[in-house]
């Protein structure tokens, strides 16, 4: 039979995991094992608490358990990721401190219910044998796939008062949804994938008309290799002067970041201007060679320019003007997606009706993409896709 009092007291002698005590499923089977027996409405009050904050996540106590165990940011994993030797105390209360949270784990009703004064009804969950040390250390081993804290729980982020911030439903576009401009999206993917292997990668720049999938494309790369160690933090325009600082904060993380700018473009004064300008040529607090930076932009120049521009009192004019427009080229790659014509929108139309499942002929399904780009600014992969959901949202 298992000592409740004990393990309650095991519990609260954590170290590394320290912060699971903080977890509000922990905190109410802590409570409960802290409770008077000899009040017994105490009890279920506390036994049905847990269970409830228990089911609310997850239905297996043992899961959820080892879901906080490897999200938890702690000294031993951060010592790993950065590949620093772990002192044999750390290592020594490491693996005591998994036993100890295995045994909760495997806390079952049975075992909780006999403590209690009460034969009536009482919610159940269920409960796995998993050997906690093994799946910690192996996942330790592969921390540059996984990662540790929130980036082993979430792939997407944005930055909120100068933290990252998981965004909890990201938009889950993949490759395979996307239609048209395979060559493009193959530049980003190559560089991408050169990034994952710890190869030299670029910087890339995604210009060109609205709706032709620059957006959707850096999306779906983020979410085809999250499970390869792949990582990705949107940046707004304003949030560029903090942006050695969060490069800082991931630079020594094992994963792969994608910085993520999206619809980028500048005013001639703009304060940003300089500051993504000294990222892009690699200044020293802003090297990091597990982060890429992605932007997109309608703009083939970044910089909005206007004929006054040209007529300004500046002595060097014609330089501050370059300086201006080659911002672009400060990328080491510049991907084009152009407007498609006739023939490119109406193969993105057959592509996307295929995978749709339309029921509709190839001259009915022409004619009516036709009239659908009129109506809607033109033709793009956006309007495509549009079409195309709408003549599925409509079928009988």
């Amino acid at each position: 039979m298992i000592n409740l009092q004990d393990l309650n007291i095991k519990l609260h002698s954590l170290v590394i995991f320290r912060n699971l005590l903080k977890d509000k499923v922990i905190i109410h089977l802590q409570e409960l094992l802290s409770c008077d027996t000899e009040n017994t409405i105490e009890q279920v009050s506390r036994y049905s608490a847990f269970a409830s904050a228990l089911l609310e996540e997850r239905e297996n106590l043992t899961d959820y358990i080892l879901s906080k165990v490897l999200e938890d940011e702690n000294v031993y994993v951060l010592r790993s990721a950065e590949g620093l030797k772990v002192d044999g105390a750390i290592e020594e209360s490491l693996r005591y401190e998994l036993k100890v949270l295995e045994q909760v784990s495997r806390l079952t009703a049975k075992d909780l219910r006999r403590a209690i004064n009460y034969h009536g009804f009482l919610a159940s969950w269920n409960t796995s044998s998993l050997d906690f040390t093994a799946i910690y250390i192996d996942r330790i081993k592969d921390i540059s796939l996984y990662g540790y804290g929130i980036f082993a729980k979430y792939h997407v982020f944005m930055i909120k008062d100068l933290s990252i911030t998981p965004v909890k439903y990201p938009d889950n576009i993949r490759l395979c949804q996307l239609e048209g401009y395979e060559s493009e999206r193959k530049i980003v993917v190559d560089n991408t994938l050169a990034l994952l292997k710890g190869k030299p990668a670029a910087n890339v720049l995604l210009r060109g008309d609205a709706g032709t999938g620059k957006s959707s494309t850096v999306k779906a790369v983020a979410n085809e290799f999250r499970d390869r160690g792949l990582r990705l933090i949107e940046i707004t325009k304003r949030q560029l002067r903090d942006m050695p600082i969060i490069m800082d904060t991931i630079s020594r993380n094992p994963l792969k970041f994608i910085l993520f700018i999206d619809d980028l473009s500048f005013t001639k004064d703009d304060d940003d201007f300089g500051a993504l300008k000294g990222i892009l040529e690699g200044s020293v607090s802003t090297k990091a060679s597990n982060v890429v930076i992605y932007a997109t932009s309608n703009r083939r120049h970044l910089v909005k320019e206007s004929f006054s521009d040209r007529r300004g009192d500046d002595i060097h004019i014609n330089d501050t003007i370059q300086e201006l427009l080659s911002l672009s080229d400060r990328f080491g790659l510049s991907v084009t997606f152009s407007k498609p014509d006739k023939k490119q929108f109406l193969e993105i139309v057959h592509g996307l009706a295929d995978k749709y499942q339309v029921k509709l002929s190839a001259e009915k399904l022409e004619l009516e993409a036709e009239r659908f780009a009129l109506r809607h600014n033109g033709r793009s992969p956006r309007v495509a896709r549009q079409f195309i959901e709408y003549l599925k949202a409509n079928e009988e």
